[in-house]
């Protein structure tokens, strides 16, 4: 493919504020029956009727929670929509809109930002969600990326951190650890690249790793699956900040104890190959990494029947009393208590 060395660039200043509004918006469909109204007025019009409203807020700011140097603008607006619509999925409802505000540097073009929202029509057609409004602003460095994502659900299908029992099992989705990995391994390519410009990468054989990093997937099949089994968990949580914190944040909530045992943890083959390639335990990466956006949560003891066996869950430990702590079971049968080393935005 050949690049193009001259690619257009259209000051963003030429639109103006409220020009630079509809540009990017003009692809933008309503499909929810909820939204009466989205952009294009003071504020957007949402009627639940009798369901339950759920919102979240993410905020991705450049040199912090991303690095332009390897995250195509695409993929970033993809990926900025799906952190969003993930924690809805963590309450088990249903994403149903959103909002996009964006700052932006005037090292940015208009065709940078048709690229990100590109990307942010792509995941709202994906996860059916409307986008009803948002802002545009200047910022004096960098990228800054706000989502509002909002959800509804009856009453009783809504999940909570704070509702694990002592005998519950402990469940999550798909596997962990890749996302970490694939951050690794861009990094790396990054250090080569600034080295040697004229390098090519051969990254096929961490295709799904970088994959799992630059264009995550939300699990909003899982309130599907679950309706189906019959199960209703009892706890949830989306792992953004690593396994480990989020098992850490259920059992405080909860008031209950836990034991994650090593064995279970499903890893991915290219993951553990990765972590052996890089010289990094692969457990160590797992329970800590972060930024998987699987789900994580417990689940009745009675429900074990209709979940053993299905590939979409790994039963990987129980809740205990409080007082037992909250403990890695390690394959020598050791308990090791379980710390916070994940994501930490705050963190210097």
């Amino acid at each position: 493919m050949i690049e193009d060395k001259n690619p257009q660039r259209t000051s963003i200043a030429q639109l103006g504020e409220f020009g630079l509004i509809e540009h990017l918006t003009k692809n933008f469909d309503v499909t929810q029956e909820s939204t009466l109204k989205s952009i294009g007025d003071d504020a957007a019009v949402l009627d639940f009727k009798d369901k339950k409203v759920v919102v979240s807020t993410d905020l991705l700011i450049e040199g912090v929670h991303f690095d332009l140097a390897y995250m195509p603008l695409k993929h970033l607006g993809y990926k900025a929509v799906v952190v969003n619509i993930s924690d809805i999925c963590a309450m088990n409802a249903r994403p149903t809109q959103i909002t996009v505000s964006v700052a932006v540097s005037n090292r940015f073009p208009l065709e940078a930002l048709e690229e990100l929202f590109e990307g942010i029509t792509h995941a709202a057609k994906e996860y059916k969600v409307d986008v009803i409004g948002g802002d545009t602003t200047s910022s004096q460095k960098g990228l800054i990326i706000s989502i509002t994502a909002i959800g509804e659900a009856d009453e009783d299908e809504l999940v909570y951190r704070n509702g694990a029992k002592q005998t519950d099992l402990l469940v999550v989705t798909g596997d962990i650890g890749a996302a970490y990995m694939g951050l690794q391994v861009l990094e790396r390519e990054k250090q080569v690249f600034q080295v040697n410009p004229n390098s090519q990468p051969d990254l096929d054989m961490y295709s799904y790793l970088i994959e799992r990093q630059l264009k995550p997937e939300a699990r909003k099949d899982v309130r599907t699956l679950l309706h189906a089994l019959e199960i209703k968990p009892t706890s949830m949580i989306d792992i953004s900040d690593g396994l480990s914190s989020e098992i850490i944040h259920l059992c405080k909530q909860s008031k209950v104890g836990c034991n994650l045992y090593e064995e279970k943890l499903p890893l991915d083959p290219q993951f553990i190959s990765t972590c052996e390639e890089f010289n990094i335990d692969s457990t160590t990466v797992a329970i800590n990494g972060g930024e998987d956006y699987e789900l994580l949560f417990t689940i009745d003891i009675n429900d074990f029947d209709k979940i053993k066996g299905n590939p979409n869950f790994s039963v990987i430990g129980h809740m205990a009393d409080e007082s037992e702590g909250i403990n890695l079971v390690t394959r020598a049968n050791t308990q090791i208590p379980l710390k916070a080393r994940g994501w930490d935005a705050l963190t210097e």
